[in-house]
């Protein structure tokens, strides 16, 4: 055999044993007459130690044995004399008897180290390298243990298990597909699933009762942190619930996975927020709740008193930084020019410190009496050494998310987003449609098989961009995790809702047919959710970004480097596709 140990595993209990390990070169260290090298596999590194008395050729072996470096080593397990209390195998080291080198290696681009001195280009490029660092391997460790978690789980609920196809027709609404072309249907395309919705809505009609799987989706939008153009969902239905049973076992779902992967244990009921108050008290549907700085609007208190800018304003509003009074006027004039940056547009900042007399400075104090500062306090339930920062606009929902950003910004400099530290709550009764400016029509906020809440559709006829919605996401530490909704499940509603989102009944009967028709067969009432899995495994492993929780992840052009995908296709595959690539200058 190659190898009777791993790298992680032997122990001071072991001493005098004769083991074989199998590895890669860490590291050598040549001091004096003694060789010692450090060998790794994905289990951990265990010093293998060559002594030029003992064996001169054998030493001299080690010393042309390079990084990376795939080596067998023979020997003997020997209490260390300098011991590394940082290392499980720091207790032991090797005394080497024999080496064989199964294969060299050419010097790396990058150093395997956690600490590497690859930039993100060059890692992306050779993946298989990057992924032999701890750091990075450790997250997939994480991710398989969540999985297996998440089966566990949803195994003792009764949950079914089941594969759904990953071509399937295209859809119009929401995210770009990504198409594939059918070679023995020329001039077709299937679609890879953004979701597998419609499937899972069918799996209850056909009984399947309570279903999940771990499934790939597929987006074809715009890149950012918590977004790849492929993605994991654990994706759930069940039949004959409501809104609070899906709530419950999803959110014991999430009890569940901290407790066992993260070893928290969370006893109270997560919060629950309206969208509308998500909206009004942070500008965000994803409210990350660590930290207070709850909006207050204040318009009452600093509206009319010849300020032109909170005159002329529809909204305005401020948070308070606790203890924040000693920001400096740089650190406010770069709070400033961080809101006046185009991708969060506000026009400018204003501020107010309270003293420690209790008296209120502000950056318009001329426009303000003292009185009216002190109003200002006391609706901020601002105390001496708090900074109040001000934010206004002509449209309230605007000026909100602006205020989102600068609240956000503001627990960052303060330390208040810390990753070990979890707020959780469930936002609801979203809104059922949005307008779109670019299609100038109401679009599905959620997706179109979205049921509107019971009171609420009558309003279908006369108010529907006034309707909410029974959908539900589960907000964590200001990232959405997950979300979902009770279905409809009666094709005259499913039909009403197609006509209001600009569909004609021969569209919807093409496209979503087949749906429409299962619900006369007796659709029972149902619901689901999806997890991002990727978002979780980021969130515990304490990640900006999801990409070092996949294992072979795109850039942020969509592009994997790796593979140098995508790419062209040459004639002889266009020919048998029957297609034509018309060049971006001629289009």
């Amino acid at each position: 055999m190659f190898r009777t140990n791993t790298c992680g595993e032997l122990r001071l209990a072991d001493e005098g044993k004769k083991v074989t390990l199998a590895g890669w070169v860490q590291r050598v260290r040549k001091m004096g007459g003694m060789t010692f090298v450090d060998l790794r596999d994905r289990y951990g590194i265990t010093q293998i130690v060559f002594d030029n008395e003992r064996n001169s050729s054998l030493t001299d072996s080690a010393n042309h044995l390079g990084r990376e470096y795939v080596v067998q080593i023979k020997g003997t397990v020997s209490e260390r004399t300098s011991k590394n209390p940082n290392m499980p195998t720091g207790d032991i080291e090797i005394i080497a008897d024999e080496v064989n080198v199964l294969n060299p290696s050419e010097v790396p681009p990058f150093t395997i180290e956690d600490e590497s001195d690859g930039g993100d280009d060059i890692r992306m490029r050779y993946r298989y390298l990057d992924l032999r660092r701890s750091c990075v391997r450790k997250n997939l460790e994480l991710r398989h243990r969540m999985t297996m978690e998440v089966r566990r789980y949803l195994d003792g609920k009764g949950f079914l298990e089941i594969e759904t196809p990953m071509l399937v027709g295209s859809t119009p609404e929401g995210a770009r597909d990504f198409v594939v072309p059918s070679r023995m249907n020329p001039g077709q395309f299937y679609a890879l699933p953004q979701s597998p919705q419609t499937l899972k809505q069918l799996l209850m009609v056909s009984g399947m009762d309570r279903y999940f799987q771990i499934v790939k989706c597929f987006r074809d939008e715009d890149l950012r942190a918590d977004r790849q153009p492929e993605f994991t969902q654990i994706d759930c239905e069940m039949s004959y619930v409501e809104q609070n049973d899906i709530i419950e076992l999803f959110e014991g779902m999430a009890k569940h996975l901290f407790k066992e992967i993260r070893g928290i244990e969370l006893t109270e009921p997560f919060q629950r927020m309206p969208w509308a108050d998500a909206m009004k008290y942070y500008g965000s549907d994803k409210p990350d709740l660590r930290f207070g700085m709850r909006f207050v609007e204040l318009m009452d208190v600093l509206k009319g008193h010849g300020f032109s800018v909170f005159d002329n304003a529809s909204y305005i509003g401020g948070i308070c930084a606790k203890g924040a009074a000693a920001y400096t006027r740089k650190q406010l004039d770069a709070l400033t020019e961080f809101v006046k940056k185009p991708q969060i547009g506000a026009k400018g900042l204003v501020y107010a410190r309270v003293e420690a007399d209790g008296n209120v400075k502000s950056s318009v104090d001329k426009f303000y009496s003292q009185e009216i500062l002190q109003e200002l306090k006391k609706a901020m339930d601002a105390e001496p050494g708090d900074l109040i920062l001000i934010l206004s606009g002509d449209d309230a929902m605007r000026t909100r998310k602006q205020l989102c950003e600068l609240r956000l910004e503001m627990g960052r400099q303060l330390g208040l987003r810390d990753k070990d530290k979890f707020a959780c709550l469930w936002v609801v009764d979203f809104p059922m449609f949005e307008w779109s400016d670019e299609e100038q029509r109401l679009m599905a906020m959620h997706h179109p098989f979205t049921h509107p809440k019971d009171e609420d559709i009558p309003m279908l006829d006369t108010d529907p961009a006034a309707v909410r919605a029974d959908a539900y996401d589960m907000v964590i530490n200001g990232v959405e995790v997950g979300g979902g909704s009770i279905r409809i499940h009666d094709s005259e509603l499913q039909a009403k809702m197609f006509e209001i989102l600009g569909f004609t009944p021969e569209k919807a009967q093409e496209q979503f047919g087949f749906l429409m028709n299962a619900f006369k067969y007796g659709a029972p009432p149902h619901g689901g959710l999806a997890y991002g899995l990727d978002r979780w495994v980021s969130l515990f492993a304490g990640l900006d970004s999801i990409r070092d929780c996949i294992a072979f992840p795109k850039n942020n052009s969509g592009r994997d480097v790796m593979l140098d995908a995508p790419a062209a296709l040459d004639q002889k595959q266009l020919d048998e596709l029957d297609l034509a690539i018309i060049e971006p200058d001629k289009k």
